[in-house]
Formats: C-alpha cells, structure tokens, sequence
C-alpha cells in the first residue's frame, strides 16, 4: 500500500523499519509512486490555481446539469428492502398529515458522509418531506444517532396524531468512519427501542429509511407487520432528502441494489483478524463476501425491490457447450474431491479470445409503473467443491422501462475469466462440469468438457 488516508503509517512506519518488520526499499517505493503521480498532475509546476482545472468554482460545481446529476445519483442508489402490502409509494393526499421521526431526520451533514466538498443545497429528508405535505410533524426521537437517551413518550404522541409515520435512524460518522471500525452490526444505543415503539403506536405501519454505509442488522424490522417499509439510502449526499421523498411518494420508482451483503449481528463472532474467504464447514466459519458466505443474511447482496415487477429470460446463448480440448494440448488436474480441472494460463490469450461467447437476456415490465432496473448476472457451478464460489457477479447492465414495456440486453461472456475459478494455489482454473448463468430466477446451463 502506498498511502493510508489516517495517521497510521506516521505513527507506526519508524519503528516497523527499526523491528526489520519494513524496509525502507518499500517505503522509497510508495513515496516514489506517489510523487510521480503529483508530477503528471502539475502540482510542482507553480501555483496549483494556474493549473486547467483549478480555477474550477462555485458556479461550475453547482451548476443546474451538476446538481441534477446528484439528485440522480441519490435516486439510483437509494434500495427497497421490504414493502409490505404494497405501503408505498403513499398518497399525495393535500389533507393527510405525516410524522417524521428520527436522529437522521433533519441532519444535513449526515447525508454527505464523508470524502465530500461543500455541497451546493443540502436537503434533509424532513424538508424534503415537508414540501409534498404541509401537515408535517417532526420529533428526532434521539438527540444524536448514538441514541443513549430517548424521548419514547413524545416520539409515540407524535406518531399517534399522524396518518403516516416515517422514521428516519440508522449511522453517521461518529459510528463509522475512516479508522473507526463498529464493534457490532445492531443500530447503536436505543434505536431499536424507539423504532418499535413508534411503529407500535403509529396508525398504519411505518416507513424506515437508513441512512448508513455498511449493513446493519435490522430482522427485528424484516421480520415486524408495524414496519411496513423499509428504505436503505446510504450516505446520498447532498439531494439524498429530495430523493427519498420522491421514492416515498412514488414520483421516482427504487431500483437501486444491496452492493454488499447484510450480514446478522452474530457475525460479529467472527474474528475480524481471520482474513479467509472461503468458508470451512468443519470449523463453523462461514466465509466472507457474497461469493463464499454460506451463513444466514438479514439481506444478500444484489437485493432490491421495485414498485414494478419484471421477468427475465434467457432468449439465446450462442455456445453453451464448451470443448475446451479442441483449442489446445490441456494438462487436466484431478482432485480428491473427483472434480477436473484446467490452468487458465495454460489456454493462452488467443484460446480465451476465441471461446467468448454472448447471452441475450429479455426483460420485461409487468407493472404500472416505469422505473430504472439493473440486471445483475451471475454464474454458479452446478455442484461446489472445496474452495468454490456459491456464485460471482460477471456483469450487469441498467434498462429502462416504461409499464409493460420490454427490453433484450446482451452479455459477452470470456470463459477464462467468467467461469473460472482461484483453486488453493491462487491460479486461475476452469472446472469440468455444467455452469449456470443466473438472472433473478432464470437459469441456464453452459457444460465445460475437458
């Protein structure tokens, strides 16, 4: 690593050269890597303001194609994890009266996480919220997300005289951040508390939005009839409000998907040293990554719901049986575990050229509404072998589709590279036997021979 965006390697680095532990061959290494990149940037050619971008200002940054492409960005990431009885998109009833209710509600800062410049207009979810109805109540809950102390009482009064309650918790950057690490995955201090004591209390079931960078166990909230709905919106940045309050009121319909898996508080157990991807079933560990995990998921990854529904099939798939014999002299390796198996490096880049092939999935939109969809395509192996993955993303692509519409969207597929694998040596290998390319339900089955 040639830099650490904290103060870990200016603590550290001195005495890590003194114990033999580092060389300061590497540390010549990473300076020298680092400062060339400062050199092709310009920064040693005089004033950094002279430089072709770096007058750039305001009016540029916060120009209306800029902001839009924000409010864009929050609307495409924001994920439907559960909406129960079809809740949302609610009614823009003008005489209805919403509760919003939460520590995340009404925090600008929140919104940005961090790694970010000065935003244009920050609009929190409760001014958001507030535009689409005017009878808007509002109580934080919390006084801070760390939740220690709760206004449960006045929260539930709240809740009580609305039509429709939306709570708005989750983390911000005194939970997590660059260099401090969260010990477990629950919501800190007395979140849950408040949540199902608002949704208890609430007339019809409520709507929780999360505003958080890593997953957090919610199964209380999965698995609670008062909870209605359940958004996760990340850290959105500055038009993350006006992009939850148009999802929660449905001028914008959710497409966006889990980019990790949300894993149960228990594997928290697991310790964070132990580093191994694969899972070992005779010692209990369940792996990492959605690749190899084979434990219980509050949420996998890829997940997300839309207010439309959509199929897929696969209409063609131009080679789905592969001799991989026929491209040159293999050395097949055979395991104690009876599965066969070729180098990729053995095939050779003009081999791998020649044996892609392409798929072309349909999709269609069976609902109401048009909306943006990412289709997300995975292979899989018909039966796992030691170290094998339980599946691996090899491509996606976004559509979009009006209500009823349909659409074909195609995949090139490389063999060396889309249905091999890394055996216990670290090489990459291509395993006999039948590969399944997996989109939402629909599988099809591509046969490597050797």
């Amino acid at each position: 690593m040639d830099v650490n965006c904290g103060s870990y390697l200016q603590k550290h680095t001195k005495s890590a050269i003194q114990q033999n532990k580092l060389s300061e061959t590497d540390i010549n290494r990473a300076l020298h890597n680092l400062f060339s990149v400062r050199m092709r940037l310009g920064l040693f050619n005089g004033n950094p303001n002279n430089q072709p971008f770096g007058d750039i200002g305001p009016n540029q940054v916060c120009s209306q194609e800029h902001q839009g492409l924000a409010l864009d960005a929050a609307r495409n990431g924001i994920v439907l994890l559960k909406n129960s009885a079809k809740l949302l998109p609610l009614p823009k009833t003008k005489t209805m009266s919403l509760a919003v209710i939460g520590p995340n509600a009404d925090a600008p800062q929140t919104l940005l996480g961090n790694y970010f410049g000065p935003p244009c207009k920050t609009v929190t979810p409760l001014q958001a919220l507030q535009c689409y109805i005017k009878d808007t109540r509002y109580h934080p809950g919390c006084s801070t997300v760390a939740c220690s102390s709760v206004s449960i009482k006045e929260a539930v009064q709240v809740a009580k005289e609305a039509d429709y309650v939306v709570l708005v918790m989750g983390l911000d950057q005194t939970q997590e951040r660059e260099a401090f690490d969260r010990v477990d995955l629950v919501l800190p201090g007395k979140q849950q508390s408040l949540i199902k004591s608002v949704s208890k209390a609430a007339k019809k079931p409520v709507i929780l939005v999360l505003l958080c960078g890593g997953p957090v166990d919610i199964s209380f909230a999965k698995y609670d009839q008062n909870i209605g709905s359940i958004l996760w919106a990340g850290y959105p940045g500055e038009s993350g409000g006006t992009a939850l309050a148009e999802i929660i009121f449905g001028d914008h319909n959710p497409g966006g998907r889990l980019p990790v898996t949300w894993y149960p508080q228990d594997f928290t157990k697991v310790p964070m040293t132990d580093m191994r991807m694969r899972s070992e079933p005779k010692s209990g560990y369940p792996g990492r990554t959605y690749r190899f995990y084979q434990g219980k998921k509050v949420f996998k990854f890829g997940y997300g719901l839309s207010y439309t529904t959509y199929s897929y099939e696969f209409t063609s798939v131009t080679q789905n049986k592969l001799y991989l014999n026929q491209y040159s002299n293999l050395h097949v390796v055979e395991n104690s575990d009876s599965s066969r198996y070729v180098s990729v490096s053995e095939m050779g880049t003009g081999s791998c050229e020649r044996m892609k092939f392409s798929t072309v999935v349909r999709v269609d939109n069976h609902g109401e509404m048009a909306g943006k969809h990412p289709v997300l395509l995975f292979v899989r192996l018909a039966k796992l072998h030691s170290g094998s993955p339980v599946k691996q993303l090899v491509g996606f692509q976004s559509v979009h589709l009006k209500a009823g519409d349909r659409a074909e969207i195609e995949f090139v597929l490389s063999p060396c590279e889309h249905l091999s694998r890394a055996n216990e040596d670290g090489l990459m290998v291509m395993e006999e036997g039948s590969h399944f390319l997996v989109v939402g339900n629909e599988e099809y089955p591509v046969t490597i021979f050797l």
